[in-house]
């Protein structure tokens, strides 16, 4: 059994908190450039950081298991360092290398779904969200797995693509849509049947997460599957539609489409006998539309026919309910997680969050696992999120759970407690520069009752980001400034950014120091600095905590 060695000095507190405020990046450029933190009124969470000990963590590349410091991070990644301590290769690096090295081709999933198109004279379907974003897939990935499936002769390719405008310029999509469709040409020219077939933005369709919202995935299915929907004869001639109807839409929520051939019918229908691989590398994302394709006795969404189709993902997106059963490149092996030692401990853990960010604090903080390591120590609470565009609500689910989090701390039961506040970041993917810092200032008005709080009960109270995102609300040019569009306005920019997080904290005692002797900080220093806190040395390899205990 995993165990953790005590420090020789005991316990810094009998109680911690740690905040995650999702999106809340740190940068030094003003609102102007689209800096939401900047013009958000906040002198509770400002005052912390200007007067009780701050550091700056990287939260981005290599410092999360992403490929390259030009790769931003995200909050799957940035939970997993948070709850390891540790560095680990993600789904990004995973796929890239497997692909460079050709393993993902070598094993036996990728041949099941070449054989079976081959034996069937089938359809073989790719099927995820289309951009280079790098959180959820890659285009290059799609290019990849397109060229190997061709070279090892199969001749019918259909396409299902999901806009993205979120992890990339929210009005993108035809900018990759383009390029694409003459890469297709080259190989339609040479004989190969092969088109995009569906689509229609990744908070439209198929892509929901955590349960929050089925009728998502139901709308997918009918469009992938049933080629049921608004009929265009291209995807480029739908995206144009729909900007010409609805010039405010981007990407992420352009509605629906499905490709016909000249007599209107549609050319990509998902059939018994085919083979289709969703290619998203992601978890969160990909688990409700796998679950769509592997289990036949769902009742979540209704379908009107089952297809007995050869399913794979590009990764297994659950490792502890299988989901799915059939991927081609396997996850990062995450162990020995602070909530697993701090469970064989016998220390009490509480979790929270809205449904939006719930799996972040549970199931991405334990290494990819669902369920318990000693669910008597361990309590998990998830405030239902509302089904709407966060810019329309902004404050969100924070007072709730800002409702909950008093009753734990009250309690006394938990000497380690972490919560997610979603509003930076799921308000910040909406473009919307006002909403956010509506957002944002709502936040400041709960943290200000749990700073009180945390004085009442004597708890140490840290308080990070797993990302930015909040902080650059507009596409910046080469020289850090705020691009314009036609109409003079800033480019709404709905990505994360690649800026450092801050992490504070606040002793209510004002005796807690933080080391500043080490030079490089990331995430992965908070899981150790939250044992220290609770009187533990870290396991090896962890990285070091940020606790100065001279």
């Amino acid at each position: 059994m995993l165990t953790l060695k005590k420090h020789p000095n005991g316990p810094l507190t009998k109680q911690v908190l740690l905040i995650v405020l999702d999106g809340v990046g740190y940068t030094e450029k003003g609102y102007q450039n689209g800096n939401a933190v900047a013009k958000a009124n906040m002198p509770v969470l400002k005052g912390l950081w200007q007067n009780h000990p701050t550091v700056l963590l990287k939260a981005h590349g290599t410092a999360v298991g992403m490929p390259s410091d030009e790769d931003m991070g995200n909050s799957e990644v940035g939970h997993n360092v948070l709850g390891s301590g540790r560095i680990f290769d993600q789904g990004a690096k995973l796929v890239s290398q497997s692909i460079e090295n050709g393993s993902l081709f070598q094993g036996p999933i990728w041949k099941k779904m070449v054989s079976n198109c081959i034996q069937n004279e089938s359809n073989f379907h790719f099927l995820g969200l289309f951009s280079d974003g790098n959180v959820h897939s890659h285009i290059h990935h799609l290019k990849a797995l397109i060229d190997q499936a061709i070279k090892e002769n199969i001749k019918k390719i259909r396409l299902h693509i999901l806009l993205d405008g979120r992890d990339v310029p929210e009005k993108s999509a035809l900018d990759y849509l383009i390029p694409f469709e003459t890469y297709l040409e080259t190989y339609r020219k040479a004989g190969i049947d092969i088109c995009i077939a569906s689509g229609g933005g990744r908070m439209e369709l198929t892509m929901d997460r955590y349960d929050a919202d089925w009728s998502m995935v139901e709308r997918g299915w009918n469009h992938h599957v049933e080629g049921e929907g608004r009929i265009f004869a291209s995807a480029k001639e739908a995206i144009e539609t729909f900007r010409t109807e609805n010039p405010s839409v981007i990407d992420q929520y352009l509605p629906g489409f499905v490709i016909g051939d000249s007599n209107g019918d549609p050319i990509g229908k998902i059939l018994d006998n085919d083979s289709v691989v969703f290619f998203n590398f992601r978890g969160d994302r990909s688990i409700e539309i796998s679950r769509a394709f592997t289990e036949e006795n769902l009742t979540q969404l209704n379908r009107k026919r089952f297809p007995k189709v050869e399913f794979a993902g590009m990764m297994q997106y659950d490792g502890d309910l299988f989901i799915p059963k059939q991927y081609l490149v396997a996850p990062p092996a995450i162990d020995r997680t602070m909530g697993e030692y701090f469970a064989n401990e016998g220390i009490a853990q509480y979790a929270l969050s809205e449904t939006q960010k719930f799996g972040h604090v549970t199931f991405f903080w334990n290494g990819n696992k669902s369920g318990y390591f000693n669910q008597n120590l361990e309590t998990y609470e998830e405030i239902k999120s509302d089904i709407i565009p966060f810019d329309q609500k902004p404050e969100m689910k924070a007072k709730e759970i800002t409702d909950n989090l008093v009753l734990a701390l009250t309690s006394h039961k938990f000497p380690f407690l972490r919560v997610n506040y979603a509003n930076g970041d799921m308000v910040g993917h909406t473009g919307n520069m006002d909403a956010t810092v509506k957002g944002l200032e709502y936040l400041d008005l709960c943290l200000d009752r749990i700073k009180k709080i945390c004085d009442e009960t004597n708890t140490v109270l840290c308080i990070t980001a797993d990302h930015g995102n909040a902080d650059e609300m507009y596409q910046l040019d080469k020289k850090g400034n705020a691009q314009t569009a036609k109409d003079g306005k800033p480019v709404p920019k709905t990505s994360h950014t690649l800026n450092p997080v801050q992490f504070v904290l606040y002793d209510p005692q004002g005796k807690i120091e933080l080391n500043s002797t080490i030079t490089e900080k990331g995430l992965a220093n908070v899981a150790a600095t939250m044992m220290d806190l609770l009187g533990f040395i870290a396991p090896d390899g962890y990285h070091p905590s940020l606790i100065n205990r001279n």
